[in-house]
């Protein structure tokens, strides 16, 4: 499968406990430039995205295997443009299924609200809503990460500590050989919501305020025709459930658990019986297994220490009702991978990397407090709370005044972008050739500097149309767009040029 298991560690002396003094290695010896701790989504995903740039990589996992069950369920547009230029994007859809309504019904079955369109193609050039597998696209990316770095992914490690200098990072790591260490110019903990990576900076969380508890019913479809074609939420005060569909051939019940009930009692084989007996889905599915979560809404109060940084749940996490937990751990990574490329060998500043946690929390904040507003919505367990919310919302209605969409999410506001410049921030949409073709891969994994006199030359003559009406639409000669395809600004293309250089060694 390409992933290393015992290799391409230096056995060091250790003087240090956990994030504290010690060393070794020299000042000049290191064995990756990137050390991430994690091999989850977020983790092997931001490795693919930096082997692609030729950035030399180890991603430590403590676990042998991927974890067999799923978890995430949702991968939005933008999520999928991130994994196309991690390898894995046509892999994933593979399996992935789609629908193009998300309905909140109230306990009669009234619609209190729907987003429609959700298989609809979105700005980054694939379907709005892509229903996952988790352990599939987990497979797609390990799979992509190893044709790019054979040897990057080692399973069976655990993080017993690390040390930072004004150089790099040393960590040390529990193998099934031995104990070893590994010396990286950066390390990325990527290692969950129990992060030890985030624990031994002792960096603390900032809690949003929404803590419940649910149990997740996965299933096997036997006969999809017997289960609902849409994403529910069934805004029940007697119970508030989620019903949605999964990747091929299966499919998800969440069920709120209420004041009095313990997880115990309410994930047993009778108790999920009577909870699936109103769905009339008997002899349908099957249970592929139970599991209770609690509902977080939590933001790390601080994304970097020196030369250690946090992605993924480590950094925050999200209830799921906006389906953005998995999606913003893409998002992390695809922020983080080319600003550390420019540091390892562009001769970028250092402190391009501090614009990652301003450029990415207020997105997360506006993911979250959607899902927060869905999640108070759906979790009413007062019935005259339920009525009066039917009510506001049969009004707003009435008045045209309910949304079709989620809102969208906040456009870079400051870091690396050209602050005053036309579009800066904003997110950049991939553009689709009549071929299907998709204009990512023709621009590659770096930045692009699109100016109109190019939009005659190949390999862009393609999507001219569709780029003159963006330029146009701005009034710009050209545009400059991230990496990771936010726009850096629009206006004169050498002007632009000048200042990405600019930005880049003062940030």
């Amino acid at each position: 499968s390409g992933e290393g298991k015992g290799h391409g560690c230096q056995r060091v002396s250790w003087g240090g406990g956990l994030g504290g003094g010690g060393g070794g290695g020299a000042m000049d010896d290191f064995d990756c430039d990137v050390l991430i701790v994690g091999g989850g989504p977020t983790g092997v995903t931001l490795a693919s995205l930096l082997a692609g740039r030729g950035i030399s990589v180890i991603v430590a996992e403590k676990e042998t295997g991927i974890f067999p069950l799923p978890r995430a369920a949702h991968i939005d547009h933008e999520g999928m443009r991130i994994l196309q230029e991690a390898g894995a994007a046509e892999a994933v859809m593979a399996t992935s299924r789609h629908t193009s309504r998300y309905e909140f019904r109230n306990a009669n079955g009234k619609v209190l609200l729907c987003f429609d369109g959700a298989d609809r193609i979105g700005p980054g050039g694939w379907p709005v809503a892509n229903m996952i597998h988790q352990p599939s696209v987990e497979a797609a990316l390990r799979a992509s990460l190893a044709e790019r770095a054979p040897d990057a992914l080692r399973r069976g490690w655990e993080m017993v500590g690390f040390a930072q200098d004004i150089e790099g990072v040393t960590a040390r790591f529990a193998t099934p050989q031995d104990e070893c260490s590994v010396r990286a110019r950066w390390l990325v903990g990527a290692d969950g919501a129990r992060s030890p990576v985030r624990k031994a900076c002792a960096i603390a969380f900032e809690d949003l305020g929404f803590e419940e508890p649910w149990l997740v019913v996965d299933v096997l479809v036997d006969d999809p025709s017997r289960l609902p074609a849409a994403n529910l939420q069934i805004c029940d005060p007697a119970r508030p459930t989620t019903c949605v569909l999964m990747g091929e051939g299966r499919h998800r019940w969440e069920f709120m658990i209420l004041p009095g009930e313990s997880a115990e009692a309410i994930s047993t084989p009778a108790s999920v019986e009577r909870l699936l007996t109103p769905w009339n889905v008997a002899g349908a599915v099957r249970t592929e297994r139970t599991a209770v979560y609690t509902f977080r809404a939590r933001i790390a109060e601080q994304w970097r220490k020196e030369r250690v940084l946090l992605a993924g749940d480590a950094a925050h996490q999200t209830p799921p009702f906006a389906g953005q937990g998995l999606c913003s751990g893409l998002r992390d990574a695809a922020n983080l991978a080319w600003k550390l490329a420019e540091s390892v060998k562009g001769g970028a500043d250092a402190a391009l990397l501090d614009t990652y946690q301003p450029e990415r929390a207020p997105n997360l904040r506006a993911t979250i407090d959607m899902a927060i507003m869905m999640g108070r919505m759906v979790c009413t367990t007062s019935r005259v709370g339920a009525v009066v919310r039917d009510a506001k919302l049969g009004l707003a209605r009435m008045l045209g005044k309910l949304p079709d969409a989620p809102p969208a999410y906040p456009p870079l506001a400051t870091g690396a972008i050209m602050s005053g410049a036309s579009a800066a921030g904003s997110y950049f949409p991939q553009a689709i050739a009549s071929n299907g073709a998709r204009l990512d891969d023709v621009l590659g994994p770096d930045m692009a500097l699109i100016s109109r006199s190019a939009l005659a030359e190949e390999p862009l003559a393609s999507y001219a149309d569709v780029l003159r009406e963006w330029l146009d639409s701005h009034r710009a000669d050209a545009v400059l767009i991230r990496p990771d395809r936010y726009v850096f600004g629009a206006g004169d293309a050498y002007e632009l040029k000048q200042q990405w250089h600019t930005a880049l060694r003062a940030a």
